[in-house]
């Protein structure tokens, strides 16, 4: 079998080549001569190729994804960051743990996030099920298991921002939630 023949899923190739890839018209091989006559081209010219966008943020240790809807940042703005940071450190996570993708950068099916980070668990800020072409609707804070993976759906994280009673009680239904989707 052939190497050559070998093709890799889009979602892969970032986590192997990095943040850049570079392509040259010519790259010097093994000292095996060449069955070609003609002479390789003259120049070595290097052409930088845009950085490559990774689907998404962190590094996926736990099956946990993460789906936000921010149109402002390409994963999540600053302060939204921070408070999932201090919730899944309550937890007992870290954003190496889970894959944080956002939906306003691209729409993504639950079977595209299926191939690509195998989720176990799924926390969706601000995206419902159809959204994600699920058959089916759930209620904000509400654990559902479907498909081998457990899902939690709340509103947009910009509503568990501050101090208010209000936000207090948001925060009070989500963390109740993940106490329940992780057995905390």
């Amino acid at each position: 079998m052939s190497l050559d023949k070998i093709q890799l899923p889009d979602f892969l190739l970032p986590a192997l080549f990095g943040e850049t890839l570079v392509i040259t018209d010519y790259i010097k091989a093994s000292p095996v001569p060449q069955k070609t006559t003609t002479p390789p081209p003259a120049t070595t010219e290097k052409v930088t190729v845009a950085p490559i966008k990774k689907l998404f943020l962190g590094d996926n240790k736990k099956n946990i994804t993460v789906l936000v809807k921010d149109t402002e940042a390409v994963y999540l703005r600053e302060e939204w960051l921070q408070f999932l940071t201090n919730i899944l450190a309550a937890c007992k996570l870290n954003i190496g743990d889970v894959a944080i993708i956002n939906q306003a950068q691209g729409a993504v099916t639950f079977a595209a996030l299926q191939s690509a980070t195998t989720p176990k668990f799924l926390i969706a800020f601000d995206v419902d099920t159809q959204e994600i072409g699920l058959p089916f609707t759930i209620p904000h804070y509400q654990v559902q298991e479907f498909n081998n993976c457990i899902f939690i759906l709340c509103p947009t994280l910009s509503v568990m921002l501050g101090n208010t009673e209000q936000v207090k009680l948001e925060k009070t239904k989500l963390w109740m939630s993940l106490k329940r989707m992780f057995g905390i």
